[in-house]
């Protein structure tokens, strides 16, 4: 079987990290794939959302530290090796305009939380434990920890667990919006995949719509994205999903959107 894997089934993209034995860890090899799989699924209708998850029982617990050891030859070098090898997956999710999910259950650590930070969406179970470990082995946050997690939980929660590297459960983690839903572990997948196919299920466009618009309005100015939310709002009342969708609610039915 594959490090990494990618099915498709009623709209949802499921990603598994399938390296139980090293807890999901990473490889250069899975990060390639990674960033591959999402540049792909952004171009393919039959994809709506994409979801990440681990197997058996862990998300990923960062790097895999036999496949990232270097020579250390200059301080460029290792630059390098994060913004060319490790950095495009980050770079892949920043271009993929369709939902996104994490999935955590059991360790996401170091590299790993940063994976899970990148997502517009985490779910978690009850056996998530979440930590940016960095601090631990002298090291800074590697993979965008220090960007995302203030944007989640506050400047101040950030750098508290960034400095001290202290593990969150599930339950801190709902309480200070790290995740969103928290699952017992038995009906996680179930759970994981039901939440993910109720976004598949909405229309497809005006749900990219609404995420680019919600990604801009993060560095614009309230009067550019009111301006830019009227284009794509004309945009969106001149497609037959719009369309479809009016009519369903009139109807008291369930729309069938074809994304056009």
């Amino acid at each position: 079987m594959a490090d990494i894997e990618f099915t498709v089934e009623g709209g949802v993209g499921r990603i598994l990290l399938n390296r139980p034995h090293r807890k999901n860890a990473f490889t250069f090899g899975m990060l390639e794939d990674w960033a591959s799989i999402l540049d792909d699924a952004r171009h393919n209708d039959a994809v709506r959302v994409v979801t990440v998850s681990g197997a058996g029982g862990a998300f990923c617990a960062g790097v895999d530290l036999e496949d990232f050891a270097t020579d250390r030859a200059t301080p460029y070098s290792d630059k390098a090796m994060l913004t060319d090898r490790v950095h495009i997956v980050a770079r892949a999710v920043e271009r993929f305009d369709k939902p996104y999910i994490a999935g955590v259950s059991g360790v996401a650590v170091g590299a790993g939380m940063d994976m899970a930070l990148m997502a517009d969406i985490r779910v978690a179970a009850r056996s998530a434990r979440m930590s940016e470990g960095y601090i631990r082995v002298g090291l800074l946050p590697g993979d965008g920890g220090c960007h995302f997690l203030p944007r989640l939980v506050g400047k101040a929660k950030a750098l508290e667990l960034l400095w001290t590297g202290d593990f969150v459960d599930s339950s801190t983690a709902l309480e200070i919006g790290l995740v969103n839903h928290v699952y017992a572990d038995v009906e996680f997948d179930a759970k994981l995949d039901e939440f993910a196919s109720r976004l598949a299920a909405q229309p497809p466009l005006a749900i990219r719509m609404i995420k680019r618009a919600t990604v801009h309005g993060e560095t614009l100015s309230l009067a550019a994205s009111l301006d830019l939310i009227s284009s794509h709002q004309a945009i969106i009342q001149s497609t037959e999903d719009s369309v479809e969708a009016m009519a369903a609610f009139k109807e008291k039915r369930t729309g069938v959107f074809v994304g056009r």
